[in-house]
């Protein structure tokens, strides 16, 4: 049987390939986890992909590999894994869930769209997939839609703060201040010192004219993490809308001691400067800007509409 079977190509040869494909899937599979594990991304992607050479129906691998692409900022490769595994594994809702965030890294709303609505036909009641059609609404500037989706996510996963928080969000771009601010307060009993909320209920409350209470805001965002360079610059554009100057020139300085390569604080505490006369600080504070951000292409104009509180439009 034997002498047959090496003239001919038996079975046994055909079984024996077989087997140390499965025994070099294995191997590839699982080295490509532990290098994963231990960041060492290139090393792991590389395994992940001559295992998906020899099986590439394996939607766990895949998921791995794409996973691994955007941990290595590679964007374009994890689409294409995912485009390709959507129309293998059309009824996993992971690889529509993975594919989704892959779109809305690429600010390809309509196909994140197209797949987080894939993912709630398998998983009608996925609070994960309703949150990403929601940020696929907005991204397309249906506001509404996105308030449904996020609402459907709360009735579900009522401490959903992530949820909470966006629908704050919309709901402020709408220019409905009360039902923003009821969600910020929910959101408060879930994280008191949740850093996004508190930044939104200042510009809320600068818009109700509560300059104060908005600065109290954004003075706990900067005692919670000091860096959050957002902070600085509400409060910086508060205290120039209000004619505070000599405050807001403070603020932009108090961030750039702690954010030196922040172009945005070098810029505005230009315009400040402008705005009290030091023309020559305010160029510097431009040029280092610049030379921070060249592509920003700031220019002072000593215009503070981009900050104006009453028509809520203070920057983020």
């Amino acid at each position: 049987m034997g002498l047959f079977s090496s003239l001919f190509g038996g079975k046994s040869d055909k079984d024996n390939q077989s087997k140390q494909e499965e025994k070099n899937f294995d191997i590839l599979k699982y080295d490509g986890i532990r290098a994963r594990n231990m960041g060492q991304l290139c090393y792991a992607i590389r395994c992940f992909e001559q295992a998906s050479a020899i099986r590439h129906t394996d939607a766990e691998l895949l998921l791995m590999l794409a996973g691994s692409y955007v941990a290595a900022g590679r964007t374009d490769d994890a689409r294409r894994v995912l485009d390709e595994q959507a129309g293998i594994h059309t009824q996993d809702a992971r690889v529509h869930l993975l594919r989704a965030n892959v779109c809305f890294m690429q600010e390809d709303y309509k196909s994140m769209l197209d797949a987080a609505q894939e993912a709630l036909n398998i998983e009608a009641e996925n609070v994960i997939a309703l949150h990403l059609s929601a940020k696929a609404y907005r991204g397309l500037g249906d506001m509404l839609q996105a308030v449904a989706a996020l609402t459907r996510a709360l009735v579900l996963k009522p401490d959903y703060a992530e949820a909470l928080l966006m629908r704050a969000e919309v709901l402020w771009d709408m220019r409905q201040p009360a039902e923003a601010s009821a969600d910020v307060e929910q959101l408060f009993l879930l994280s008191p010192d949740d850093e996004d909320g508190l930044l939104l209920k200042g510009r809320i409350e600068a818009a109700a004219g509560r300059s104060e209470a908005a600065c109290l805001c954004f003075d706990k965002v900067t005692e919670v993490n000091p860096f959050n360079e957002k902070a600085y610059l509400l409060k910086g554009a508060l205290l120039l809308e209000t004619a505070e100057t000599d405050k807001a020139i403070e603020t932009y300085q108090q961030g750039i001691e702690l954010i030196p390569d922040s172009a945005k604080l070098y810029a505005e505490r230009g315009r400040a400067r402008l705005a009290k006369g030091d023309k020559e600080g305010a160029a510097e504070d431009m040029k280092k800007s610049m030379e921070l951000s060249p592509e920003s292409g700031s220019k002072i104009t000593g215009n503070y509409n981009n900050f104006g509180i009453s028509t809520q439009n203070i920057p983020f």
